[in-house]
């Protein structure tokens, strides 16, 4: 099992998010050039929503060409920004849950019932490694796109922070520069959760 620890962003457009990549404090930590994906996410439950209820998250992610599957739940008594995280490549994520169960992800999905596409992301991503001076390291992201619902669409636009190596401190200070710095504020949902409400 990974874990996963990220902080979500606002951010107001698209302009903004190209400021924010060419500011001198994301460039000069920056490890690698930025890479850009296109994302197409698929967001499943069964019918009785049984997961959404209990905050698990199954998704099937085209990360450009590659489909990559993935089961996220709450981790007892962690900070809300922990969550225990699967992956793994396919394409059928059904016929996946039984894998998942077995390498850790809740027993919850061991339980018989069809699953349904019920919410869907499609969206940009710019993506850069950030170096720190105390050897940690964190994934800046930037997203812009559409979340789809069942009713409604809306955009997307945030920047994430998701720590890659290291202790969260360097990462929660450079999150709060950054939204000193923008005048960025908190996205507490994450993309599953907002085209839930759509």
């Amino acid at each position: 099992m990974g874990t996963e620890l990220e902080w979500k962003l606002s951010v107001p457009d698209e302009a903004l998010q190209d400021e924010i990549l060419a500011w001198e404090e994301v460039r000069s930590r920056m490890a690698e050039a930025p890479r850009q994906y296109h994302m197409q996410t698929a967001y499943y439950d069964s019918e009785d929503r049984r997961f959404s209820a209990r905050r698990i998250t199954l998704r099937r992610r085209i990360e450009n060409e590659r489909s990559v599957l993935c089961v996220k739940a709450p981790l007892e008594g962690q900070d809300r920004h922990l969550r225990g995280e699967w992956e793994l490549e396919g394409e059928d994520l059904e016929a996946a849950l039984p894998r998942f169960a077995a390498l850790g992800a809740p027993a919850l999905l061991l339980e018989p019932g069809r699953l349904l596409c019920l919410w869907r992301a499609d969206f940009i991503r710019r993506a850069a490694l950030l170096r720190f001076a105390d050897g940690s390291a964190v994934e800046l992201a930037l997203d812009r796109g559409t979340l789809f619902g069942p009713n409604a669409s809306a955009p997307l636009c945030e920047l994430e922070l998701e720590l890659k190596q290291g202790r969260p401190d360097a990462a929660l200070a450079f999150c709060e520069a950054l939204r000193a710095r923008f005048g960025l504020t908190p996205q507490e949902k994450s993309k599953y959760a907002r085209a839930r409400e759509l």
